[in-house]
């Protein structure tokens, strides 16, 4: 009877999970079709901006035979192409899984600014290469009122797109248009160095329009440098942003059973494209039936409230009663030790007398040296017993 009952229960909790989590997916889907959105607008407010200062910059370099313009102009027209690759690496990367890439494409967006960066680099390089050419044959740029108004004009557009790029990026959470807003910024910083070049020239009539030139294609170089090194990292890896981790503890401990929340682990497979897993500790005398329910509401509230797709694992609680003061030692020699940040998952097989437990510690440290010093100190003061101990790390940032 009691097993009909659960049975019973575990079909309508399975039809409810369905329908929750076919709600979470139209939502999920809707989010991203929206955000793709915002960031194909605002690539194209990008484009159309930076082609009209190329046009301006161009024009007015030519007359004032200033290279410092004219490269100018030539990053603002790979600001552009930065644009148009972030239109395209958003649709790529919003495609739906396969079954050759089951974990979808969402990583696209970040090799997105990996080409970005590449982009920008190749234009600092060419830059360096005009601008030592300028050097060593000097011209004789003349700036006129309406060169130096259109240098004026031309900062404050891209001050104004850097700002937009940069609000849209956040809104997104899109890595290219957060690069590409940074980039706008230096090149409104860059412009005002022509300015200086023209005060040069047409006050003291001195000549500096190569060394402006050099300088200009170091900072681009530099900002190229840090926009592959921002789009590299997620693809090699980086520690999650602790919001999730504290959503996800929310989450599960809303459910009475639950006792700690252990073991967050979340792989990143895009932006909003996370999957992940954690431990749940509960009392040790619910049965399979019982743990089977509470893990799959528990996965479907995380789904829901956060879209990040988890695995449920279990540790059974045992810090009460008979070995109660085994954990409490085992807690004060881990309180002791400043590398040790928590230790989780205490339980004792009285069958096969094994201890088994984990230890989260800093990366910094030796893992298994503090290992074998706890288990040495337990096995002191409880003879008899055979230790299973399991070394974690705060994957938080």
């Amino acid at each position: 009877m009691r097993t009909c009952i659960f049975a019973n229960w575990g079909m309508m909790m399975s039809k409810r999970s369905k329908q929750t989590t076919q709600t979470a997916t139209n939502s999920s889907l809707a989010s991203q079709r929206a955000r793709e959105a915002e960031i194909v607008k605002a690539s194209m407010y990008g484009i159309a901006g930076n082609m009209l200062l190329v046009i301006f910059k161009m024009i007015v370099g030519f007359v004032s035979h200033s290279i410092a313009i004219m490269l100018d102009g030539v990053n603002n027209a790979t600001d552009a192409i930065s644009s148009l690759v972030t239109i395209v690496g958003t649709k790529l990367a919003g495609r739906r899984p396969d079954s050759k890439h089951p974990f979808g494409y969402g990583r696209l967006e970040y090799l997105t600014s990996v080409v970005i960066a590449v982009i920008i680099l190749a234009a600092g390089l060419v830059s360096l290469r005009e601008s030592i050419i300028k050097i060593i044959n000097p011209g004789t740029p003349q700036y006129s009122l309406i060169t130096i108004t259109v240098i004026v004009v031309a900062i404050v557009a891209k001050i104004f797109i850097g700002i937009m790029f940069k609000r849209f990026g956040t809104k997104t959470n899109c890595e290219a248009l957060i690069a590409s807003g940074v980039d706008s910024n230096y090149d409104a910083v860059l412009s005002a160095g022509t300015l200086v070049v023209a005060f040069a020239q047409n006050i003291w009539n001195l000549n500096i329009d190569g060394i402006v030139g050099v300088v200009i294609s170091l900072v681009v170089i530099k900002a190229g440098v840090e926009v592959l090194r921002d789009a590299v990292n997620p693809i090699i890896g980086l520690p999650e942003n602790k919001r999730y981790f504290e959503e996800i503890e929310s989450c599960a401990k809303k459910f009475p059973e639950v006792k700690g929340v252990y073991d967050i682990v979340l792989t990143d497979f895009g932006p909003r494209e996370i999957i992940g897993s954690a431990f749940v500790e509960i009392p040790d005398n619910l049965n399979a039936c019982q743990i089977h329910v509470l893990t799959r509401k528990i996965a479907d509230d995380i789904k829901s409230q956060t879209g990040i797709e988890m695995a449920i694992g279990i540790y059974a609680e045992h810090i009460t009663g008979k070995f109660a003061d085994m954990h409490q030692r085992l807690v004060e020699l881990a309180s002791a030790d400043p590398s040790i940040l928590q230790t989780h998952g205490f339980f004792v097989d009285e069958q096969t007398k094994t201890c088994y437990f984990d230890l989260v510690i800093d990366f910094k440290s030796d893992g298994e040296a503090i290992k074998q010093d706890i288990i040495k100190q337990l096995d002191q003061d409880y003879p008899g017993y055979s230790y299973n101990v399991q070394l974690d790390f705060d994957y938080a940032l």
